[in-house]
């Protein structure tokens, strides 16, 4: 997993928008979860998602934003998020992912009324938010960052079809946790991240992308 300087890459990155940053290498895309243990190991040992643990009857959520991933899961402290795992999704099936994704909040420049947007709401299989991106102390940042609910048979598709690596990266993040606590930031370490472009108008319409970044 290529790395960088957090210092670095909040001088990189856009300050302001609606965009999907994420690692982004050789035409994939990382995405992030946190689980226990059990779940964890089954993932990383048969490299999909699944095992007597794991329930296909919720929305299983992911995160391409590292940052985003780790205010969530308290850095791999909250309960039941113990551990990160770092999955490598192809492009072409993360879009695919968005192009059935319906957005949890009515925006009227997406759908004509409100209740073509509940009803849309109502049938998905994948969900989406925009949500405050947050800086490693988990202060709000302006930007917006991404994350997408699954369930039902793109569900099924992405545990046991899609992901082509399962990487367990909680040593990683502890180190970069330590460094925090101990008020070294400028040595922290993040993912090496880049906006995504998806070269789609549909798709970036359909999940409100805002190209007015700064």
């Amino acid at each position: 997993m290529k790395t960088e300087q957090y210092t670095v890459q909040k001088q990189r990155l856009p300050k302001t928008g609606k965009q999907i940053m994420g690692s982004v290498e050789n035409d994939n895309i990382i995405v992030y979860q946190a689980y226990n243990h059990k779940i964890a190991e089954y993932a990383v040992g048969h490299q999909r998602l699944g095992g007597s643990d794991y329930s296909f009857n919720r929305m299983s959520w992911i995160k391409p934003g590292f940052l985003w991933m780790m205010h969530r899961s308290g850095w791999g402290t909250k309960e039941n998020q113990e551990k990160i795992l770092a999955i490598t999704l192809p492009v072409v099936h993360f879009k695919t992912i968005l192009q059935q994704a319906t957005i949890s909040s009515f925006d009227d420049s997406v759908y004509p009324s409100e209740a073509a947007w509940k009803l849309e709401l109502a049938k998905t299989e994948v969900r989406l938010q925009w949500d405050p991106d947050h800086d490693p102390f988990g202060n709000k940042e302006a930007r917006k960052a991404i994350q997408i609910g699954m369930k039902g048979d793109i569900l099924k598709q992405f545990c046991s079809e899609w992901s082509i690596k399962i990487e367990d990266i909680t040593e990683f993040v502890k180190n970069e946790y330590r460094k925090i606590q101990q008020g070294n930031v400028k040595q922290l370490d993040v993912p090496y991240e880049t906006i995504l472009h998806l070269n789609d108008p549909a798709i970036e319409k359909r999940i409100g992308i805002s190209s007015n970044t700064i």
